[in-house]
């Protein structure tokens, strides 16, 4: 009897072992551009570009995120803001004790009138919140085409930070925000291919230094990449606080193509808006907190479109003996990678 019990449990323990090394291969969702995901009481929320409403899909792990159903949670009938709704980021506001839904949207019939917005949760819970229209960011100094919107922390100070035509941000807090400063332009080669473009910026932190990982050139083609700047200065309002790293970080291989940063997407400048107050952004990707993950889309055929052909796929990434993020390259979609521990 002692005997079958301790083999019961040996088998259990292989059993549970196995669930918890279980993997997944990638893409985690079809059709899924500018993914946004966040990691939240148990559960994995995702988000991404639908152009006609903001959805989120929920799950224990990732690899059930790709036969979760989503949730739509806001449609817009308002003109100014009805159409193009672009890239969602989930940001915890502690000061607000809310969560946030940052994203752009504009008018019917064309993409230039594009500007940031801002939904409300009900809830501490992001699933069983209901959400309101919080407001739309209007910069003092400079009302013009926004997208890609995320959120910066610097010490006590936060700032969104985002993509326009030419230039970023203080946030006074969750839903307003201050003057802006351009912080990068694309001046390289491998940021100009087929458009000039510098678009959707990611805030990464790791042992006291901040970096901004951005996607640069057109996403319509072959030359999509991701670049990274630090931040070398003080002050994250000063440009010249900002330091461009040469050479791209994460391009195309293993046949991944038209990559881009985690969270998302979208134009021309990298522009930074600022304030005076804290938040705490909860960007971990795995339970422990221990691990560092890269979200991104990417087209698995060439040349890449900037459409729904965008996947959303995810992996781990690491750290050089410099204290720089290595990100690596995509993996092949063959990978059976293990779920974040």
């Amino acid at each position: 009897m002692l005997t079958m019990i301790r083999q019961f449990l040996a088998l259990s323990i292989l059993a549970l072992h196995g669930i918890l090394v279980a993997g997944f291969t990638n893409p985690i969702k079809q059709s899924g551009p500018d993914p946004f995901m966040v990691y939240n009481d148990g559960f994995y929320y995702l988000t991404t570009t639908t152009a006609v409403d903001i959805q989120i899909t929920r799950a224990a792990t990732i690899n059930e995120l790709k036969s979760a159903t989503p949730k739509v949670i806001w449609k817009d009938s308002d003109p100014s803001r009805c159409c193009n709704l672009w890239a969602p980021e989930i940001h915890w506001q502690p000061n607000e004790s809310a969560w946030y839904i940052y994203y752009a949207a504009g008018t019917s019939g064309t993409v230039d009138n594009q500007r940031m917005h801002a939904l409300r949760g009900s809830s501490a819970n992001i699933w069983d919140s209901t959400w309101s229209y919080a407001g739309r960011f209007v910069p003092p100094n400079r009302d013009a085409y926004a997208i890609d919107g995320t959120v910066l922390v610097v010490g006590s100070n936060r700032y969104l930070v985002y993509s326009s035509w030419d230039g970023p941000t203080p946030m006074i807090n969750a839903t307003t925000v201050g003057d802006c400063v351009k912080i990068s332009t694309p001046t390289l080669p491998w940021e100009m291919v087929g458009l000039n473009v510098n678009e959707g910026p990611a805030a990464l932190h790791h042992e006291g230094r901040t970096w901004i990982i951005y996607s640069a050139s057109y996403c319509d083609g072959t030359g999509y990449k991701l670049g990274r700047l630090e931040l070398t200065g003080t002050d994250p309002l000063d440009p010249n606080s900002w330091t461009k790293f040469g050479e791209p970080v994460f391009e195309s291989a293993n046949g991944i193509l038209n990559l881009i940063s985690y969270p998302k997407p979208m134009l021309m400048v990298v522009s930074l808006c600022g304030a005076n107050t804290s938040l705490a952004i909860m960007d971990s990707l795995s339970p422990s907190g221990n691990e560092n993950w890269i979200v991104y889309h990417a087209n698995d055929v060439t040349p890449g479109k900037c459409d729904g052909s965008r996947h959303t796929l995810t992996q781990p990434f690491g750290w050089n003996s410099d204290g720089t993020p290595n990100f690596g390259a995509p993996r092949p979609l063959s990978d059976d990678i293990p779920e974040p521990q």
